[in-house]
């Protein structure tokens, strides 16, 4: 039998390029396919990096009627397609010499993939679209009626085809045809010289980073009192870069938060962690993502918080500090009893704890009102009266580095400033480092010094000020 071809589809024409992908759609309604002669995937054919042949299955059925489906085995509502004018179709179209762009035959042993949309195939993704577009040949079988004989799928996996059963989403169509088009078009634009910016494969949502798109703009400046983001107006690029990755992650997070859950941890920064945390989703140093609760501490927590603030407060004190003062500082500060005074005047202590399904990881307190801030701190001018006092900040070990605290921290500036102070305030050991980089990373800059007891133990501290004037 000879092979037909649609009329709508021109011949491949040989070009440039040596890659090419040859793309076989088999229906019983060929000029569906039209379309996909338009915009950049008609110039894709052009330009030899796809081929496209779209086939009436009916050129193999037989009889007056052309029939390709029957009534089904076992009864029920509907037609199934045949096997066995599937099979004709299939057995001609894969056995198709396969050529490159350059008019020479392709690798002995090419790739060739049967690929059968049906509701219940498994569900297509960007990362099965990547793995595709490395075939040399995709032949794409549309079922009608109540699908194709599952025999066919059957038959020619046993037979070594690669056969690849996918779905593009948890509805039902009348047909393959446009699910077809779908995986047409996704597998073609992942080829060499088909975008015109390749940038463009590497921003988009579900790309190699595994998140959903950043928003974009362009003129009018102003909409309908909608006015565009004044970062992106700015020319600060890194600034630029750095908005639309936390906005492509917040957007993720809310829409499709099963893939913020399974991201590569290797691959995220610690301002992507920070920005995840926010949204509600933290990676710890090692293991799986968790879902992230930051709320205000309750009751119940009391015991929690006070564990919690004793394991972790002895990771910020100073090497040369006596065990025996920090004991001594754990049982008269951060007791059950301190905590359950604080969490029961939330007009003066605002303290906040972050869950994750294990239990609480971390937890910030910050004294607020009007005589939130020691009355020994104030420096007119430098540090003033009347600012929040962020007395502290603590995770758990195992989940330092994953952007929970920058979380808490933030949390606790945004409540702050909701309150109605100008400035928060806090001290941190002149030794910690670490702590200071942390918070200065977070707005916070020194303004004076302070000593501070642990134990009975004097401690030297700097005082850092974020103004929350802006």
């Amino acid at each position: 039998m000879r092979l037909p071809a649609s009329s709508m589809m021109k011949p491949f024409r040989s070009a440039r390029t040596a890659r090419l992908v040859r793309f076989d759609l088999i229906s019983i309604f060929p000029d569906y396919f039209a379309s996909l002669r338009l915009s950049l995937m008609g110039k894709a054919e052009d330009a030899g990096l796809v081929q496209l042949q779209a086939h009436d299955l009916r050129d193999w059925a037989s009889g007056k009627h052309r029939s390709v489906d029957d009534t089904p085995y076992g009864g029920g509502a509907g037609m199934v397609m045949r096997a066995d004018v599937w099979a004709r179709a299939l057995d001609e179209v894969l056995s198709v010499p396969l050529t490159r762009g350059d008019g020479e035959r392709t690798d002995a042993s090419p790739r060739r993939i049967l690929a059968i949309p049906t509701p219940s195939g498994t569900p297509l993704t960007q990362a099965r679209v990547e793995d595709l577009a490395r075939a040399h040949q995709i032949i794409i079988a549309c079922g009608r009626y109540e699908g194709i004989d599952a025999r066919v799928a059957e038959h020619y996996r046993g037979s070594g085809v690669e056969v690849v059963e996918f779905s593009i989403g948890d509805y039902v169509l009348n047909g393959g045809e446009v699910a077809a088009m779908v995986l047409t078009e996704a597998v073609a634009r992942l080829l060499e010289g088909f975008m015109g910016n390749p940038d463009s494969l590497v921003e988009e949502s579900h790309s190699g980073a595994g998140l959903l798109e950043y928003p974009v703009y362009t003129k009018p400046r102003e909409f309908r009192s909608l006015e565009i983001p004044e970062v992106l107006l700015g020319g600060n690029h890194a600034a630029i870069e750095r908005w639309r990755r936390d906005r492509a992650i917040e957007k993720t997070v809310r829409v499709r938060p099963d893939l913020a859950l399974r991201l590569d941890s290797s691959s995220l920064t610690h301002e992507d962690r920070a920005a995840l945390a926010a949204c509600g989703i933290a990676y710890p140093r090692a293991g799986a993502a968790e879902r992230l609760e930051i709320r205000l501490a309750t009751l119940e927590d009391t015991v929690a918080v006070s564990e919690l603030a004793a394991r972790t407060f002895p990771d910020a004190c100073p090497a040369n500090l006596p065990r025996e003062a920090i004991d001594e500082h754990i049982a008269t500060q951060l007791s059950v009893d301190v905590f359950e005074a604080l969490i029961c005047a939330p007009d003066h202590h605002r303290l906040f704890v972050a869950e994750v399904w294990g239990g609480l990881i971390g937890y910030v307190l910050t004294h607020v009102g009007v005589h939130g801030l020691p009355s020994e701190l104030v420096r007119p001018g430098r540090v003033e009266e009347g600012s929040a006092y962020l007395s502290k900040c603590y995770v758990d070990e195992a989940w330092r580095g994953s952007g929970v605290a920058d979380a808490l921290l933030e949390r606790a500036v945004a409540d702050a400033r909701e309150i109605g102070h100008v400035a928060v305030v806090l001290g941190t050991n002149r030794g910690n480092k670490t702590a200071q980089a942390f918070y200065k990373r977070h707005g916070f800059r020194k303004r004076s010094s302070r000593t501070f007891a642990v134990g009975g133990v004097q401690n030297y501290d700097f005082v850092m000020v974020r103004d929350l004037g802006d």
